[in-house]
């Protein structure tokens, strides 16, 4: 691992002979995070200092923005000799990112076997097994014995992506069977592949959500997966590797969207790229929170009649949301994980409604003594008015933070669509009309004192 220590040494570094040895003998993926961290100008030439197969090792865990910078400083031939290194689904990752030009003259300089291994990946949707498979995978033939699959997979498959599984495939493709490297290698070499695989394949199908392709490996906690086409050819695998990155994704996605920040933003992001991403949503809430204004606004000389109101009201704001929230929180994180579908939002619901009505109890209890603390002795009676609503809010806000992201899980929609601020704003309104509307009405009907 990068210590903050050599970190340090590495960038105070000033003689090349030392940061060249020091630089090679480190693992690629930290040398990869040394580079990333580096000024633009400087990249370029750390990345120099590399040897040929430590550079090809390190390129692979640079961020895509950066492998972009690399491919425009280096000489064609450095830059043909990393892609074409590279595993295709990661070139196909960094041909999204590239401007046509630059993917039209890397294509041409790949082997015809790995411009059409790159060519199959790119032809599948984004976020799909297709996009994040690799088609190097070891593939034996049914009427293989033992000894001859070993051998087969020592004279060919030294470079795939792993060899801890191999797939068993008929004269079309079709994949019938899986055997794992433990069983060949504690099996007698005369037996028949056929007799020791197993028939019953784990796959996914190359349109299948690579969301959804996270969940089946970890459910049967496999290192790879096989991805067959519609007529169960099989056509690449998933590896372990790759779902550590898609699980990563998708929890970002959630998070970002959950706090309603859109796009790939990281912690250390320009500042331009930070309000890119930002803005728009703020924008938006923005004008969602000028409808929960313009909810309060004909209440004015109500609110001017009772002032305690204004005391009360941002409570209502503050905990209602936080309650609809963490009901979301936990909704949209069971859908992502598979805990629960669409066909649990009864009894999720129920058990959201249960605990909800015990703390509905205890926060009405709370906010009906501290209004009974604040109000003015000729106000006191806004403190049942107050605790009806607050419990109230908080059975509406656990059941908004559950319907909500079922109900666009059902529509085949992402559930994290629904933002926190999103929520807060619609419970806001609601309880801001509720608890207005029946101070109204205590005032006009029952002439309650002010």
């Amino acid at each position: 691992m990068l210590t903050q220590e050599l970190r340090d040494a590495l960038i105070d570094a000033t003689d090349l002979n030392q940061l060249k040895w020091d630089l090679n003998r480190l693992q690629p993926v930290d040398v990869g995070e040394y580079i990333a961290q580096l000024p633009e100008k400087q990249r370029a030439i750390a990345f120099r200092l590399l040897n040929k197969n430590q550079a090809i090792d390190v390129f692979e865990y640079l961020p895509t923005e950066v492998q972009e910078e690399l491919i425009n400083s280096l000489h064609d031939v450095q830059v043909a000799q990393l892609v074409e290194a590279m595993s295709p689904d990661e070139r196909a990752e960094l041909f999204d990112e590239l401007p046509a030009g630059v993917i039209k003259r890397l294509l041409k300089e790949l082997s015809p076997e790995q411009r059409q291994a790159t060519a199959t990946i790119l032809g599948y949707p984004e976020g799909t097994a297709g996009r994040v498979m690799t088609t190097e995978y070891v593939r034996l033939r049914e009427g293989l014995t033992v000894g001859e699959a070993l051998s087969k997979i020592r004279r060919q498959d030294e470079d795939k992506e792993t060899i801890y599984y191999a797939y068993v495939t008929d004269d079309n493709r079709t994949l019938v069977r899986v055997v794992s490297l433990r069983q060949l290698l504690f099996t007698f070499p005369d037996v028949y592949i056929r007799d020791i695989a197993s028939d019953r394949v784990i796959k996914v199908r190359t349109e299948t959500p690579q969301e959804e392709v996270a969940q089946i490996m970890k459910r049967y906690d496999l290192i790879a997966i096989p991805v067959v086409d519609r007529e169960d050819r099989l056509v690449g695998i998933v590896t372990i590797d790759d779902v550590i990155d898609i699980l990563e994704e998708e929890a970002t996605q959630d998070i970002q969207k959950l706090a309603a920040v859109s796009g790939d933003e990281g912690a250390l992001s320009p500042p331009l790229l930070t309000i890119r991403n930002r803005l728009p949503w703020l924008l938006g809430i923005m004008a969602l929170y000028i409808g929960a204004a313009s909810a309060i606004a004909p209440f004015q000389s109500v609110i001017s009649a009772v002032p305690v109101l204004a005391v009360i009201m941002p409570i209502f704001s503050n905990t209602g949301g936080t309650v609809g929230i963490q009901a979301l929180t936990v909704t949209i994180r069971g859908l992502g994980v598979g805990e629960v579908t669409p066909k649990d939002t009864v009894k999720i619901l129920r058990k959201e409604i249960f605990a909800g009505l015990g703390t509905a109890i205890a926060l009405a209890t709370t906010m009906i003594l501290l209004s009974l603390i604040w109000a003015r002795p000729q106000e006191r009676w806004v403190a049942l008015i107050a605790g009806t609503v607050m419990a109230t809010n908080t059975i509406v806000a656990v059941t908004l933070g559950t319907l909500l992201p079922m109900a666009l899980k059902r529509l085949k929609l992402d559930p994290a669509l629904v933002s926190g601020p999103l929520v807060t704003t619609m419970l806001d309104t609601i309880g801001f009309l509720t608890f207005l509307s029946l101070i109204s009405v205590a005032l006009n009907v029952f002439k309650l004192p002010t």
